[in-house]
């Protein structure tokens, strides 16, 4: 979910060798007393803002990363970045409206990375979800709801096997703050979001007995614009604190008016 700061949440080649393991690192105890193994984190709408934030947050705690997105040269561009810093990651080229292409790209990131443990969904919707009510077609609020709420299913069904394998897992769903309180500028992204939390909600309910978190945050007023607490980086560390927390399914980073 990439856009240029202020990031309105409501819209819008050759892969580097994977370097060895960063060895010796502390990890919290609260974190499940997670195991010394290869397990990924998954970005799905990696960019050079919160996705690269996150994957360098998980990335300095031993995870690593599997970087989604529509365009090779992009994910493997901050596949190389991580890299240079230590971090193992991989990019991988996938549509989250394709589902058999994000079950491909899911699947061969936990294959060459090591099992999926955290997904993080947070694609950049189109801008042509940001159209009043009135003016939105029924096209395209199908598509919105592809986009969202389709492909976020899609990405869970296809890293739940694994979680469920390895007995623990989190999902973090990002959202804007129609997820909750829909704007009738914003028609298509509000349908989806709102989508996408009722699935996510529902995925929380029935995943907690097994171990597997599922969460979203919601991002009032989009990322960047000055509010430290919007910038990226930040954000990553909420994401961080919302993995270690494992229980909870919703968090704001500001309170909605």
């Amino acid at each position: 979910m990439e856009m240029p700061s202020r990031l309105n949440l409501e819209g819008p080649g050759q892969r580097a060798d994977v370097p060895a393991r960063i060895a010796g690192r502390t990890m919290p105890m609260y974190l499940h007393e997670r195991e010394h193994m290869n397990t990924t984190i998954a970005i799905i709408g990696a960019g050079p803002g919160l996705g690269l934030a996150s994957a360098r947050r998980f990335g300095a705690e031993g995870f690593n990363v599997a970087l989604l997105s529509r365009t090779q040269e992009h994910v493997d561009a901050l596949a190389a970045e991580l890299a240079s810093a230590g971090i193992a990651a991989r990019g991988y080229a996938t549509d989250v409206r394709d589902h058999e292409s994000l079950k491909t790209a899911l699947a061969q990131a936990a294959d060459e990375l090591g099992p999926i443990e955290i997904l993080q969904y947070s694609p950049v919707p189109s801008k042509d979800y940001l159209r009043p009510v009135l003016e939105t077609t029924s096209e395209e609020l199908r598509s919105a709801l592809e986009f969202s709420a389709l492909g976020a299913a899609a990405a869970m069904n296809a890293v739940l096997p694994g979680m469920r394998a390895l007995g623990r897992g989190t999902a973090l769903f990002i959202n804007g703050s129609s997820a909750v309180r829909p704007n009738h500028n914003y028609a298509g992204t509000s349908a989806a979001f709102a989508a996408e939390s009722a699935y996510a909600q529902m995925l929380h309910d029935a995943l907690a007995p097994e171990g597997i978190h599922v969460a979203q945050l919601i991002i009032p007023l989009g990322i960047g614009g000055g509010d430290p607490a919007h910038e990226p980086t930040a954000l990553s560390e909420t994401l961080w604190r919302i993995y270690g927390g494992g229980t909870g399914f919703r968090t704001f980073v500001t309170p909605l008016d």
